[in-house]
């Protein structure tokens, strides 16, 4: 596995990751009603495409293929990161996270956030992510609950 910068080409096949990935992998805590108003399996590629082009994305790459992916802002909120469904618990996500963490703090951000899932919410405690609240979000008129959470390196 290696990773690498985000390329615009990768942008189709992250979504189909990214589908598959909250379908199987969190299902064991959310609805189905909830997976598909999380994933409906409708993203809007050049959106997409745009908000990794502006993050600073990486990613996780086995043999050609996608295995893994996150994005982080200037300011270092984790937007996504997800691991393919068939690679879970080797180490991708931390891979990933420590390497946006890395490129973080030689831009001068030690102060970091995301909003976790129920699921990935125990990885990120694994990382040192403290929670600061539950939240809920509202899609497609269904209520999923995710966990705003923050790990502040400049202490």
């Amino acid at each position: 596995m290696k990773l690498r910068k985000y390329k615009q080409t990768d942008c189709a096949e992250m979504a189909a990751l990214f589908y598959d990935t909250v379908h199987s992998v969190n299902s064991k805590d959310y609805t189905e009603p909830q997976l598909y108003a999380w994933a409906t399996g409708n993203i809007a590629i050049s959106a997409w495409n745009a908000s990794f082009l502006e993050h600073h994305t990486v990613i996780a790459e086995d043999a050609s293929v996608i295995v893994g992916f996150g994005d982080m802002d200037d300011n270092g909120y984790l937007d996504r990161l997800y691991v393919h469904k068939d690679y879970q618990n080797r180490g991708i996500a931390s891979a990933i996270i420590n390497e946006l963490e890395k490129q973080a703090f030689l831009r001068g951000v030690f102060r970091f956030s995301t909003h976790a899932s129920i699921t990935a919410k125990p990885f990120f405690e694994k990382q040192g992510y403290k929670t600061l609240s539950e939240n809920i979000v509202i899609r497609h008129n269904i209520r999923l609950t995710n966990f705003i959470m923050e790990k502040d390196c400049a202490k």
